[in-house]
């Protein structure tokens, strides 16, 4: 033994407390003795033993008595109970097991078993102060851990903030149009992007991203493409070129190239992402973009109708070279477009069906009356409820284009 043991001897017989003090004490514990289960429990109170020995036949508490309020005691350490008895039958056995007792020891006792008693129980103890020590350790790290979440949360919460602010106006009137824009992370922090800059008085650059993958890396690459893709960055936003030596706003197509160009060549990131990237003539209504592995733009018309547009694309990210074909379309007055991410068209309900794009589309014709935020604001809750929860799986986002047309 590395350290002595305490041992707690309770007989009201002193010649059987004589006995078992001069075995315990020859092979190294440190022994204290007590008449009855009362006086016990009293030193138990003020001092913690490693091994109790106690008889099962004393005047006032029994040995179980003595050993179920032992068991109640406070404290962290285990102490192993030996109950010493003459009973064998299998009752009285489940009796002292049932108050908490550990082992028997049969009278009268022989030195030998005693021996093989004690160092049972040192093993038990050896193996519950390791428990215990493990388990402190264990404390320690899920402390540290924790406290490493808690700056992480409020890292992220912050992230979150920075995030929304890449989409300032959620609203913006142009007069002969007016674009409206939803951006729902999924967590803390998501790999959605949403927005407009204008390209010259009467045009406007509308785009819908979704970068693959979820969070930190996702919502990096997210606000990356935000630079790329700003008026408050006009020195490098891809949109333009200045090679010419005058500035020229780049078609739809060649803007995804130079995007492609970037992520492979430049950033050489393991991401790629899909997108609606285009441009509005404010005066005509008449609309440049690309599709890019994106869900399918809906157009809205006036008479209600409702029918995808686009024939697909690669992502943009994945193969060098990649060409996207442009498509082109003039709104009438009273039309509106409509670009989302896959979050909305995936999203699963409780059994698991996704809602697809023709549960969108249900989605999108119950709530045509409404405009602008509204809209939006309508189809989020609309999804949010086929989901059966407001927290979803992946982030949900949408532009919405409103056509007015110029005023006579």
């Amino acid at each position: 033994m590395t350290a002595r043991q305490r041992v707690l001897v309770v007989d009201d017989s002193r010649a059987q407390r004589a006995l078992l003090r001069v075995s315990l004490t020859r092979w190294g514990y440190e022994v204290t003795e007590a008449a009855t289960g009362d006086e016990a429990l009293a030193l138990c109170r003020v001092q913690q033993f490693d091994i109790v020995l106690s008889d099962w036949m004393m005047p006032g508490l029994s040995g179980p008595d003595f050993c179920r309020a032992y068991r109640a005691l406070p404290g962290e350490s285990y102490g192993y109970f030996i109950l010493l008895t003459s009973k064998s039958e299998k009752d009285e056995v489940a009796l002292g097991l049932d108050a908490g007792a550990d082992d028997f020891l049969s009278k009268p006792v022989t030195p030998e078993e005693l021996r093989a008693r004690m160092r049972a129980g040192e093993r038990l103890l050896a193996m519950q102060r390791e428990l215990r020590d493990n388990n402190r350790l264990l404390g320690a790290a899920l402390d540290e851990l924790q406290g490493v979440y808690d700056s992480l949360d409020r890292d992220l919460i912050e992230a979150r903030k920075l995030q929304q602010s890449l989409v300032r106006d959620r609203h913006h009137d142009f007069g002969s149009a007016a674009i409206s824009l939803l951006l729902r992370p999924s967590g803390h922090v998501g790999g959605d992007l949403v927005g407009y800059f204008p390209l010259a008085p009467d045009r406007l650059a509308f785009f819908s991203v979704d970068v693959s993958g979820h969070g930190v890396a996702s919502a990096m690459m997210a606000a990356r493409l935000a630079g790329l893709l700003s008026a408050s960055f006009a020195d490098g936003n891809v949109v333009f070129d200045y090679d010419s030596g005058a500035i020229r706003v780049l078609p739809p197509e060649q803007v995804a190239e130079r995007l492609n160009h970037l992520v492979l060549e430049v950033m050489q990131v393991d991401q790629y992402f899909t997108c609606v990237y285009g441009d509005a003539d404010l005066r005509s209504g008449r609309l440049r973009m690309v599709q890019a592995g994106h869900p399918h733009p809906l157009l809205l018309d006036a008479a209600g109708d409702v029918r995808p547009l686009g024939g697909g694309g690669l992502p943009v990210g994945l193969i060098p070279g990649a060409r996207w074909d442009r498509l082109e379309i003039t709104l009438a007055p009273g039309d509106r477009l409509f670009l989302m991410t896959d979050g909305l068209t995936e999203c699963r309900n409780p059994m698991g069906e996704e809602l697809g794009e023709d549960g969108l589309a249900r989605l999108v014709r119950r709530n045509l009356a409404l405009g602008g935020e509204e809209f939006l604001d309508a189809l989020q809750w609309d999804v949010e409820a086929w989901a059966g929860s407001a927290d979803l799986a992946d982030d949900m986002s949408g532009v919405l284009l409103d056509w007015r047309g110029l005023a006579q």
